[in-house]
């Protein structure tokens, strides 16, 4: 029984009994291939999954979303990015699905930002607090609005940051880019330079014969 109780607990995931939590992960996914996750989400919590492409090929990718239940919530699209909430998950393990597939030669940098909440826990808090006769019920409504606020704006900010790597290595690519092009016009000015006063020279070169008598 006591060795039951040990495998309970160790094929529990850690991080279950707390009220919220956020993951922020970059994922490279080979060409022609689809990356899959799984995240744990509790009843009646909020789970949040954003993706964006940061860098790679044309810059987008496909990605779906799995429920718990099997059914398809997210279907696949092949986009720059792109995003999906459950306010009142059922529990279980949600599947996260990175498609690159239709890119056969060039792979993608995709960041995955992940969050699940339990606000019904600031309720299980409140009601620890009314058993020690305080009245916090204004108190506890502002908690919750900062929680949602911050929970927001940190979705806000993994949005904007994608964003400005994603620019940043396009510059990047397009500094890369114009260098080797211009280098590449260089060598053929200077090719073509050569060229043009070998022959001019040629046409100059008279051949010393024997003196007439």
């Amino acid at each position: 029984m006591f060795l039951g109780q040990i495998v309970a607990q160790v094929s529990t995931p850690w991080y279950e009994d707390l009220p919220a939590v956020a993951m922020d992960y970059k994922i490279h996914v080979d060409p022609g291939k689809e990356d899959c996750y799984f995240q744990y989400v509790n009843p009646t919590a909020t789970f949040y999954v954003a993706f964006q492409v940061l860098r790679g090929g044309d810059g987008m990718a496909g990605f779906a979303v799995h429920h718990p239940n099997g059914a398809l919530v997210l279907p696949y699209q092949w986009k720059a990015s792109a995003e999906y909430q459950d306010q009142q998950s059922t529990g279980g393990y949600y599947q996260v699905c990175v498609d690159n597939q239709f890119s056969r030669f060039a792979g993608k940098m995709v960041n995955l930002y992940m969050t699940v909440i339990r606000y019904d826990q600031w309720d299980a808090y409140a009601k620890e607090i009314e058993a020690l006769d305080m009245s916090v019920s204004n108190f506890t409504s502002s908690i919750q609005t900062v929680e949602r606020n911050i929970n927001e704006i940190l979705q806000h900010q993994n949005h904007f940051r994608g964003m400005e790597t994603r620019h940043y290595n396009l510059l990047e690519d397009n500094k890369s880019y114009v260098l080797n092009w211009s280098l590449a016009q260089i060598i053929a000015i200077v090719t073509t330079t050569c060229v043009q006063v070998y022959f001019v020279r040629k046409l100059f070169d008279t051949k010393a014969g024997r003196p007439r008598a």
